[in-house]
């Protein structure tokens, strides 16, 4: 029992250690940078964050720019409504013209939870027809709880069949770590998603969705009117990072969604687009309600935000991320793919000995403006005893581009040049290599040691002759 036992924990840690093996030879997906900005006294300083969870990406490389904590499964509040924003538009229309046409309305059950809990509301009252294209305002723009659950209740029948089309979408666009529980985020019983998941979530509507991408963009919005609002409903929207009159505003921020409770903290996804650059961040569980240490700030500047009584952490985050993104992050050159980069000996060349090699692609990526790129070590191997033929664009070494131990990228390098093979340099080489080989030289020692003892042997068969042929001779006789 314990060799078993012995023998099993054996082929656990190799089978361990080749999984290790696997995944580190693999390398990352991208490079994430410690952000940085500047303070009162013009020193650059690392930011520190105020959300448990940060997740930012360039949406115009894919490039995972800040991932710090991305992966844990966290209360995601109202932030939930933009999956059932998704699942209204997968099963109803995403045409503006087809929503604002087609009116639905619920009862009594799409409400009375809601009673008493303090829920974003856009004021809807039970059996009020209401456009899917307001309903879809409402629930995006102010966060209208009761627009999530008549909506709900209209495209799957219920509220507990529209959560399983949620969970339903969530595993086919790769949400591998969320679970929904409701159609609006405001109760946290297994309703959970990651900062990562979601970045995946809102990359996925904004790309599918105008409507969507239209209405996370507007500040404020006018409901149509109905037999329960004569002129309408104004909503307003819950992201202080639209409004042109708030402190928080910040006018290339395009949306997304905010998500606040006191399990969830403040939640905010946004993007925003400057200079030809466009980032996508998702923060999880920033504080709600003001920190200790900040009451003495709003005191020493009454100009300040944290001389309000409410301070929006998870905004704030977000501002000090975009400010580096845009003042500090460029797109930056590290490969041409014209460059050359060595020669490399070719055996069997008919013309020529070498070839020369370039990448076979060049390399770009957001780099910070304060880390120097020649920090980025280029280690190169190439194969060995490569022969011609070689034509031009063979595969004939590797470059990788390490930064502190860590691999950013690996490239091809190829041939810019053609060797034609030399049929009598490649006899020439098995001559000679026949010749400096074991094989010969073992075969040469057997032909010499027979050729000794031949020689040997010869030499005794003389000998034997000679001797016989005297010893046949009669002696002289002495009398004579």
């Amino acid at each position: 029992m314990t060799v078993k036992r012995s023998f099993r924990s054996v082929i656990f840690l190799v089978t361990a250690v080749m999984i290790f093996n696997v995944f580190t030879c693999m390398g990352v997906d991208a490079f994430n940078f410690t952000p940085k900005g500047y303070d009162e006294n013009g020193k650059l300083q690392d930011i520190s964050f105020y959300s448990k969870s940060v997740y930012m990406e360039n949406l115009d490389t894919g490039e995972t720019i800040v991932d710090i904590n991305s992966e844990d499964q966290l209360p995601i509040a109202s932030m939930t409504k933009v999956m059932t924003a998704v699942v209204l538009l997968d099963r109803v229309s995403h045409e503006e013209s087809e929503l604002r046409k087609t009116y639905v309305s619920a009862g009594t059950e799409a409400f009375d939870e809601l009673y008493g809990t303090g829920a974003a509301t856009a004021d809807i009252q039970p059996d009020e027809k209401v456009s899917y294209y307001d309903l879809l305002a409402a629930l995006l723009i102010p966060s209208a709880c009761e627009a999530a659950n008549i909506i709900a209740i209209n495209v799957g029948g219920s509220i507990p069949e529209f959560v399983e089309l949620m969970n339903k979408k969530a595993s086919e666009i790769g949400m591998s770590r969320s679970h929904f529980s409701n159609a609006h985020g405001l109760f946290v019983q297994d309703n959970y998603s990651t900062a990562k998941d979601m970045a995946l979530l809102c990359k996925y509507a904004l790309e599918h969705y105008s409507v969507f991408k239209d209405l996370v963009a507007m500040n404020e919005y006018q409901m149509e009117s109905t037999e329960y609002h004569e002129t309408g409903s104004l909503l307003f929207n819950t992201n202080l990072m639209l409004d042109s009159l708030s402190d928080y505003y910040y006018a290339s921020v395009k949306g997304i969604k905010t998500g606040t409770t006191e399990e969830a903290g403040r939640c905010l996804s946004t993007y925003a687009t400057y200079d030809g650059q466009t980032y996508l961040i998702v923060t999880l569980g920033a504080p709600m309600e003001k920190l200790q240490e900040d009451y003495a700030k709003g005191e020493e500047d009454p100009g300040s935000i944290f001389a309000d009584e409410e301070v929006y952490y998870n905004i704030l985050d977000h501002l000090h991320l975009y400010k580096w993104a845009f003042s500090m992050l460029q797109s930056t050159d590290f490969i041409n793919e014209n460059s050359e980069v060595r020669d490399v000996k070719v055996q069997y060349g008919k013309d020529l000995d070498y070839a020369n090699l370039k990448p076979a692609n060049g390399y770009n990526q957001i780099w910070p403006i304060d880390v120097s790129v020649d920090d980025v070590e280029k280690v190169i191997t190439v194969e060995e005893n490569i022969v011609a033929p070689i034509e031009v664009g063979d595969v004939l070494g590797k470059m990788k581009l390490v930064y502190k131990g860590e691999t950013l990228t690996e490239i091809d390098l190829v041939s810019t040049t053609r060797v034609d093979r030399s049929q009598s340099k490649a006899r020439m080489k098995v001559v000679k290599s026949y010749f400096s080989s074991k094989v010969f030289k073992v075969t040469l020692t057997i032909v010499l040691t027979g050729i000794f003892l031949y020689g040997v042997i010869h030499f005794i068969r003389i000998q034997r002759k000679y001797l016989r042929k005297y010893a046949d001779v009669p002696e002289e006789d002495d009398e004579e």
